[in-house]
């Protein structure tokens, strides 16, 4: 049997008559094509309990997997398998949206724009790294939409949570993902940068690209707090595998 949990409330939102592209999915999972730790995916699904999951194309074969049902799949399905396509797409609770496979975006990209139009407040992209690094560096992109929305967008694998800011960031060390903390410039500079309650400390500097200074920073008090002036900073916290 199917897990109904989240797809459960969304059709009683939908049987309410609530907007079916516009409901109140605060908290939204996206499971992309990339490589997919499932006990990982799992526990974080259990962790954050979003009001919607989302399986962007091959992000489908989790589900599949599982036995879990998405709220929404959404992909032009040249990498999902022929047999999860069809076990989802004819249950009248899951939305499914077909894309032209010519087309500008990704297919997570979509589901991204997607998840925000549908009202979500914070977002987390599972599934969103490994294999091919264009995809990576592509979905690090979606970071910005984030930014420019006003949502929270997190990418987060076994390894790693990456996170896009330009008003910087506090992170307590009981709370914090890994072991590291790594920064890196996503704008050309990034200005004012200081770091307190970390092992490398900086003040007021101004951090550039092509150099790798940012790198493997650790948090030793209890919290570690980044901030500056100008600028789009990239926040990489991790943990060896």
């Amino acid at each position: 049997m199917l897990k109904e949990g989240w797809a459960g409330r969304r059709k009683q939102q939908a049987a309410a008559g609530t907007d079916r592209e516009r409901m109140d999915m605060k908290q939204t999972i996206i499971v992309s094509g990339g490589s997919v730790d499932d006990a990982f995916v799992k526990k974080t699904i259990d962790t954050e309990k979003p009001d919607c999951l989302i399986a962007a194309d091959a992000g489908i074969h989790f589900f599949y997997r599982n036995q879990i049902m998405p709220d929404v799949i959404v992909g032009d399905f040249d990498t999902a398998d022929d047999g999860a396509r069809a076990y989802f797409e004819n249950r009248p609770e899951i939305t499914f949206v077909r894309l032209d496979p010519v087309k500008d975006d990704t297919d997570t990209e979509s589901a991204l724009r997607l998840a925000i139009r549908m009202g979500a407040e914070q977002v987390t992209l599972l599934g969103a790294t490994g294999g091919r690094i264009d995809h990576l560096l592509g979905n690090i992109e979606l970071l910005g939409i984030g930014l420019t929305e006003g949502v929270p967008v997190t990418i987060t694998d076994p390894c790693n949570r990456i996170r896009m800011t330009d008003t910087g960031l506090v992170i307590r060390r009981a709370e914090q993902f890994g072991t590291y903390v790594s920064l890196l410039p996503y704008t050309p500079q990034v200005t004012g940068l200081t770091l307190r309650g970390m092992k490398y400390p900086l003040t007021e500097y101004c951090l550039k690209g092509f150099c790798s200074l940012g790198i493997s920073n650790e948090i030793t008090g209890e919290e570690g707090v980044i901030s500056f002036s100008d600028g789009i900073l990239l926040v990489i916290e991790s943990k060896d595998a």
